[in-house]
């Protein structure tokens, strides 16, 4: 999304599009690996088909799990690429009792989930049912549901849930802090044999020339802004409106919707205005990297803001993006002529904010480090610097993306590290993640145990006969 700070530039744009039931991605692994370490069954996959009936299979407090739930959630996630042969149906039951639990709990806390929310990702998976099984009649005849309005109603209620497990999880885990003597901690307990192999890695280091605006175009932006402003004062709908008019393709869609507190990765500026302003107030417009926004808060949640926004880029003139390319060429000819470093061309003459004190050196948004993974780099950046050479610099690039508008970048790798053994002092970072993520599973395994004591929760027929690690049935 393209108010987010720059570093988050190189993360993947593929976005898989869900299509039911369970949101199958997890804080700490793939939920395939998940689900199958979440229980163990000694009732053959085979005898549960056989017995299958679309009834009641379990209840985790006000929820309700079918066993055509189950269906659904292999399906589910089959759409995202992962194998489910392996994945047994008393498997699937214990990653489904979990979401429920989540849910529940999140209902008792008082985690709210805006309905819009959930029409739009309900919106999403039903387009893709609808193109996997070819209709919406035959998507309504596969679940075995009486018509399309009972199928949306059963697919909002589900969704929902979704959503609100994921916000339980979330709080769980934001809450779960690791110090630099437990990351320690951490490492040492690891075995010499076990330590884990970091792949090939590079640091990487861009220069970016945007093209300039002239003031006349930023003014027409501008006073377009205070216009729509005015017909929201007036009555008119500001949801409408960014559908309309934001060039923040992410969001727009939504109606400009994002719910954001201090630490959410939304550029500075942005953030100044969202938490500077009242329920209901509209800011003026204002100037990020992106272009020229204008914001209407919705609701403040304690630390958290509910908001709408509209953002316009400003046009490129021909001209201006020509000038661009030739104040960046002419920079790569006085670094390869050694009038320059590379470093000191970033300081002083990169238009990248976040980079440029830096030497134009990227920060990798997975690890918050500087060092890419070859075999996780984006591919876009992987297909410009794989074959570099050391010291060279690409030729001019035109970055031409929809959400951040047009600009001319070069790209040279200051540093190549191979695969190697995992070392505390160089890898630090990466090791005080791995620690996180165990002291994060292990916060969400003594959650789930001690909300399962006080939570009424019942299985019934064959799935009985699962054995799960969780203390489902309290034995």
């Amino acid at each position: 999304m393209p108010l987010k700070t720059r570093i988050m530039k190189y993360t993947s744009s593929k976005f898989t599009v869900a299509i039911i039931t369970t949101i199958c991605t997890v804080f700490f692994a793939n939920a395939q690996e998940i689900i199958k370490d979440s229980v163990k069954t000694k009732t053959p996959v085979a005898s549960l088909r056989k017995q299958k009936v679309d009834g009641v299979i379990a209840t985790v407090g006000d929820y309700i799990i079918l066993d055509s739930d189950i269906d659904k959630t292999f399906l589910e996630l089959s759409s995202q690429g992962n194998s489910i042969k392996d994945i047994t149906r008393c498997q699937m039951l214990g990653k489904l009792l979990e979401d429920k639990l989540y849910a529940h709990q999140a209902v008792q806390d008082s985690i709210i989930v805006k309905d819009e929310e959930v029409k739009e990702k309900m919106n999403d998976q039903l387009n893709y049912m609808v193109e996997q099984l070819g209709s919406m009649e035959k998507v309504v005849q596969y679940f075995k549901k009486n018509n399309e309005e009972e199928f949306r109603s059963e697919l909002f209620d589900i969704i929902k849930m979704n959503k609100l497990g994921a916000e339980m999880q979330k709080k769980i885990i934001d809450a779960v802090e690791i110090t630099p003597e437990e990351t320690r901690t951490f490492f040492k307990s690891i075995p010499q044999n076990d330590l884990p192999v970091f792949g090939a890695e590079m640091e990487v280091a861009q220069i970016v020339v945007s093209p300039k605006i002239s003031d006349e175009e930023k003014q027409r932006v501008i006073n377009r802004l205070k216009e729509i402003k005015a017909e929201v004062l007036a009555g008119s709908s500001f949801k409408t409106r960014a559908v309309i008019y934001s060039d923040d393709r992410g969001s727009a869609a939504n109606g400009g919707f994002y719910k954001i507190n201090r630490k959410t990765q939304f550029v500075k500026e942005f953030k100044d205005v969202a938490f500077s302003l009242s329920e209901g107030e509209i800011s003026e417009p204002f100037e990020t990297e992106y272009g020229y926004h204008i914001i209407m808060v919705e609701k403040i949640l304690g630390q958290e803001v509910e908001l709408r926004h509209i953002l316009m880029m400003p046009k490129v003139s021909d001209q201006a993006l020509k000038d661009a390319k030739e104040k960046i060429t002419l920079i790569k000819k006085r670094i390869e002529n050694g009038e320059i470093t590379f470093a000191d061309a970033a300081r002083t003459m990169s238009d990248e904010k976040e980079t440029r004190a830096n030497g134009g050196t990227l920060i990798n948004p997975k690890t918050q480090d500087t060092h890419f993974e070859l075999t996780k780099m984006d591919p876009s950046l992987y297909s410009e610097v794989s074959n570099l050479k050391n010291g060279a610099v690409t030729a001019p690039i035109l970055d031409d993306d929809p959400r951040t508008g047009k600009k001319y970048k070069i790209i040279t790798v200051t540093n190549r590290i191979d695969e190697h053994t995992a070392d505390y002092a160089k890898d630090y970072t990466k090791i005080k993640d791995l620690a996180l993520k165990e002291k994060q599973i292990k916060a969400i395994g003594k959650w789930s145990d001690e909300k399962i004591k006080e939570t009424y929760i019942k299985i019934n027929g064959e799935y009985r006969d699962c054995m799960f690690t969780n203390n489902w049935l309290k034995k």
